[in-house]
């Protein structure tokens, strides 16, 4: 059993190998890191751009009478009001 550890604790065969893989993955998983960081920064990005662009939307709408021989309908209109947590003009750049 000791000469099987001693042999094992001398062999150096694999040594080269593994040592540019050690480097080569270390790079790969730095740069992965970097690119999933530029990701997620202009995922987020996007995200608060399409926030902007729908606390933008106006939901005002209106219709005029209609009157016909049988009957007839009043108009209706409806004037959409900032919420309380809504910036009025927050995505105009």
């Amino acid at each position: 059993m000791k000469t099987m550890w001693t042999r094992f604790w001398q062999d150096e065969a694999g040594f080269v190998i593994s040592t540019e893989l050690i480097f080569v993955a270390t790079i790969v998983v730095i740069g992965m890191v970097t690119g999933l960081t530029t990701v997620r920064d202009q995922v987020s990005l996007e995200l608060a751009d399409v926030a902007d662009a729908v606390s933008e939307l106006d939901q005002s709408f209106s219709y005029a009478a209609v009157t016909a021989t049988v009957g007839s309908v009043a108009g209706s209109t409806f004037n959409d009001q900032p919420d309380f947590c809504e910036q009025v003009g927050a995505g105009a750049d």
